[in-house]
């Protein structure tokens, strides 16, 4: 019955991960999957989390079903992070907002959703974007497409082409956009830009799409949002994807929220009824844990202050991490072009690495990075980031040895 059945490529990050896994190296180093790793290379367990499931584990309870639109309170607490308490949208009841299975769930349901409403709309996503944001779009029956946005040569924004390239697409197309810590370049719009990327939405009637997965990773919870606030402020209708995976280190738990900001209190309870429709037609209805976590932390004032105080340290972590690999590049190298490790901001970095020289990394050094040359800059550490280092710039020296020879 089912000989026909072609076999699943896999997903190429996933897939390295668990190549990573069974690699038998005792100095291997994982800089491929976009985690959060502490100065141990530990997954760290934050302790207002702990502090919040502590107060849980005192009040256990029946376990039913939630809604399918997700815990209520959690919602709302959904909302106040990510358009903030002065946001007009939100206090006029404006904006419907689901409890998802992470912010991939949040795609997902919201990709379901555009295409029905939509069947004509095609969506743009930047060039490059996440893997799994074309795989999202184009399994919902999308025809996605690309956006000039990241230049290897600057090793940052080609905001010129970018602007060009969306004046350019029809009226009521979808366009997906990266809120802040771009994946997987690390490369971001600044507010000016951003200005003027909404003058552009508002005036070609464009419907954004914006992942926003990492919250708090780039300057902070309300710097990191500017996009999604800056859109609303504008009375843009729109769709927000969030996560708490990253700011939470809630991995496994899959918390996340879709949030549509709409044209009046009546549509926004008509487009949350049809959400709904999706997630049922999906899973049902999200888990419970995760949620209580979440809501327990930003409601409470001392483990709100607490989380807050832990997510800087964090994003101060790999700050660190940036200046000090390319302080060790720059003692093999003079090229200004390594100044996009301390440039680009957020979890990742693009290394300007070929996929040949990704696979030396790997196969000769035990250093793991993602085919396109993004590197998890979380997962280095005071330990290991002299052995990447050196590494690379071993692949890169050899390349340049090799180029002087055929001269």
């Amino acid at each position: 019955m089912f000989e026909h059945v072609e076999a699943f490529p896999g997903d190429p990050i996933l897939s390295l991960n668990e190549d990573f896994q069974v690699d038998p190296r005792a100095n291997k180093v994982n800089l491929s999957i976009g985690m959060y790793f502490d100065a141990h290379g530990n997954l760290p367990l934050m302790a207002a989390v702990r502090d919040a499931e502590n107060a849980l584990a005192s009040e256990i309870k029946a376990h039913p079903y939630l809604p399918m639109s997700g815990l209520p309170s959690y919602r709302d607490t959904v909302q106040q992070l990510v358009f903030g308490n002065a946001c007009g949208a939100r206090t006029q009841r404006l904006i419907a907002t689901l409890q998802t299975l992470g912010g991939s769930g949040a795609l997902k349901v919201g990709a379901d959703f555009l295409r029905r409403i939509f069947p004509d709309a095609q969506v743009w996503i930047s060039d490059p974007s996440w893997e799994n944001h074309r795989v999202v779009f184009e399994r919902a029956g999308f025809t996605v497409n690309t956006y000039p946005y990241y230049s290897s040569t600057t090793g940052g924004l080609c905001f010129d082409e970018m602007l060009h390239a969306l004046r350019a697409i029809p009226q009521r197309h979808i366009l997906l956009l990266h809120a802040c810590c771009h994946n997987p370049t690390g490369v971001d719009l600044d507010r000016n830009q951003w200005r003027e990327v909404i003058l552009i939405i508002a005036k070609n009637k464009l419907l954004p799409f914006v992942d926003l997965a990492y919250q708090g990773f780039g300057v902070d919870l309300d710097d990191d949002a500017f996009a999604v606030r800056e859109l609303t402020a504008h009375g843009l209708s729109c769709l927000v994807a969030n996560s708490f995976s990253k700011n939470f280190s809630l991995y496994g738990e899959r918390c996340g929220g879709l949030s549509v900001v709409c044209q009046s209190t009546n549509e926004a309870s008509r487009v949350l009824g049809q959400l709904t429709g999706v997630v049922r037609a999906n899973y049902s209805n999200p888990p419970t844990y995760g949620a209580k976590i979440v809501h327990r932390v930003l409601c409470t004032p001392a483990l709100r202050a607490l989380w807050q105080s832990e997510l800087a340290a964090m994003c101060k972590r790999i700050s660190a991490m940036r200046h000090l690999i390319y302080q060790r590049l720059r003692s093999y190298f003079a090229d200004d072009k390594l100044s996009h490790y301390i440039r680009q901001r957020g979890m990742f970095t693009y290394t300007g690495l070929s996929a040949e020289q990704v696979n030396r990394l790997r196969i000769e050094h035990g250093v793991y990075l993602v085919r396109s040359g993004r590197m998890c800059i979380a997962g280095l550490n005071e330990q290991n980031v002299i052995v990447v280092a050196d590494a690379i710039a071993n692949v890169l020296l050899d390349r340049k040895k090799s180029k002087s020879s055929q001269i």
